[in-house]
């Protein structure tokens, strides 16, 4: 048995490292939520570009929290699991927030003529998927006995594949109707980029399941 897990057993754990990964996820959830106001709006220039501003925001909010747990991390002996599994999991919650960042910038870099409602339900499937995040992060104080965990995992693999469907459909149609061969570029890139924010929000659902294992 490892000594940092010899300690967890016999010294009372400090919650400070739950209480910022419910934060960093409710910080997630804020900026999906804001995703899906902006591919409803994408004719609007104006109003368009205030919300890429605001994602901004949440991804720097994320940053700090990815920060915060750190540098509490080098300070702190004793922690609720496994040093690496919390560097892991600030990470990879951290990467679905860069990854919307990401795709908004494409968005606002290459200015498409309009999204199709392939964007917004690929925008649905991040909040749905940063919603699972949210459930199980507020349950990680229970990790040694949580159904929802393992539940919200399950949910997050099923959207990564509905995700994936979607993704490799719309291309599809993309290079067979579309004529305007720039267009098909920004369009193609912007797409991928919000497909890949989906990704990142499996990874979470890995490092989850491994926290699990471990701390069975």
């Amino acid at each position: 048995m490892k000594l940092n897990t010899i300690f967890q057993v016999l010294v009372p754990k400090d919650n400070k490292f739950i209480s910022l990964f419910e934060k960093g996820a409710i910080n997630l959830v804020k900026t999906s939520e804001l995703l899906k106001e902006l591919v409803l709006v994408s004719d609007d220039i104006e109003k368009r570009n205030s919300m890429i501003k605001g994602i901004k925001e949440f991804e720097k909010c994320g940053d700090e929290v990815t920060h915060t747990i750190f540098d509490e991390l080098n300070k702190t002996f004793i922690t609720p699991f496994d040093r690496d599994d919390i560097q892991s999991l600030t990470s990879s919650i951290d990467d679905v927030v860069d990854g919307i960042n990401s795709a908004c910038k494409k968005i606002k870099l290459y200015n498409p003529k309009k999204l199709s409602p392939e964007f917004t339900k690929m925008a649905d499937y991040i909040y749905e998927a940063s919603v699972e995040i949210n459930r199980a992060i507020a349950d990680l104080k229970n990790i040694k006995n949580s159904p929802k965990i393992h539940e919200a995992c399950i949910n997050i693999n099923t959207i990564e594949n509905l995700a994936d469907d979607l993704n490799h459909q719309y291309l599809s149609n993309l290079f067979e109707y579309e004529k305007d061969a720039i267009e098909l570029i920004k369009m193609k890139e912007i797409m991928q980029n919000l497909e890949r924010a989906v990704d990142c929000a499996e990874n979470v659902s890995d490092v989850l399941k491994a926290i699990i294992i471990k701390n069975a």
